[in-house]
Formats: structure tokens, sequence, C-alpha cells
């Protein structure tokens, strides 16, 4: 007999990847119940809301699981420059893994359903707000001058490159944007030390 968490956990799982693929309008609730295979019934039980209580609690799960690799990617890293090359790798990965068809989790249904939606919008502002405090605090770990903006930097810097990259079919994009960025992040970091 299924769990009714195991039924929310894959129509949730489901969804966000659906609306990580085909962005917000294009993925309707009828697909997410035959992708999930979940009774019908068990959606609007589950999400009383709707598909926008659906939309921003799967942003969330997405975001968050994003925002944990992220932060294991850049804990590893010997130092700033290789911290903005390695979440580069990442994204490039899954991108790749992906065949191009899967970009940042929350950036579709962000470039949609945030100017509409109230808990939409909070949940991408969440999931973005995250990453970024996790990138700051590892830059200014690191001595980074202006931690907080150059992490604005990196990550809008890293989804433009991956919209571009997706575009393109090439993660190229990604990486020569990871590499200029990281040596403007050193090059902060390497000022803090000679003053």
């Amino acid at each position: 007999m299924t769990r009714r968490n195991d039924t929310r956990e894959r129509v949730l799982r489901t969804a966000a990847g659906l609306f990580q693929r085909q962005g917000y309008n294009a993925t309707g609730l009828n697909q997410v119940l035959a992708e999930s295979r979940a009774p019908k019934g068990s959606l609007y039980f589950h999400f009383p809301e709707g598909k926008e209580q659906l939309a921003a609690e799967a942003v969330a799960v997405a975001g968050g699981e994003l925002g944990e690799r992220i932060a294991a990617a850049v804990a590893a890293a010997p130092g700033p420059a290789e911290a903005v090359v390695r979440i580069g790798d990442l994204l490039a990965h899954d991108l790749e893994e992906s065949g191009f068809e899967e970009g940042c989790p929350v950036a579709t249904v962000a470039l949609e359903a945030a100017g509409g939606s109230e808990p939409i919008r909070s949940a991408c502002d969440a999931a973005y707000a995250s990453w970024l405090r996790g990138l700051a605090g590892y830059l200014h770990g690191q001595g980074v001058d202006e931690a907080e903006a150059l992490a604005d930097l990196v990550l809008s810097s890293l989804q433009g490159a991956l919209l571009l990259a997706r575009v393109r079919r090439d993660t190229g994009v990604i990486h020569s944007v990871t590499r200029r960025i990281g040596g403007l992040v050193a090059g902060a970091a390497r000022r803090k030390d000679s003053e």
C-alpha cells in the first residue's frame, strides 16, 4: 500500500522536473498526475491551493536541493576562483546530463509565474537568497572584499551563461564565464589580503 507522503513526494518531484524542463505554463496538472502515477484526487488533497501551491513547493524543494549541491561544491574548493568554477562545472554537468533540457530549477518558473503569483515569487526569491547567502558567506570567509556584491555577480552571470548554454546546446559558455568571474573573485580576495 502506498503511503500518503509517498504520493505527495512523487507528485512534488514530478512537478519540479516538469516545471524545470517545460516551464510553469506548459505544465498541466493532468500531466503531473499521469507522470507521477498519482490518483486524480490526490493533487488537491495534498495541494489544496492547486497549481500555484504545487509550483511554489516544487521550486522550494528543487532550489533547496541544488543549493545543497552548490554548497558542497564550494566547500570542497581550495579557493574562491575554484569555487566559482566548481559551481559552473556542476551546472554544466546537470545541463549536459539532461540533454540540454533542464536548466536552473528556479529560473523558468521565476520568469513565467513569479510576476503574477506572490507564493511563487516568494519561493523563487527564497531559493536565490539561500544560494547567495551561502556563496557570500564562503567568499567572506575566504577574505573576498564585497562578498555579497560578488555573489550577486556570480549568480547572475551563471544564470545568463546557463541560458545561453541551453540555447546553444554547448556548455562552453558556462566554463568561460566561470573562469573569468572566478578570476575577478580571486582578485578581490588578493586585494583584501594586501591591505
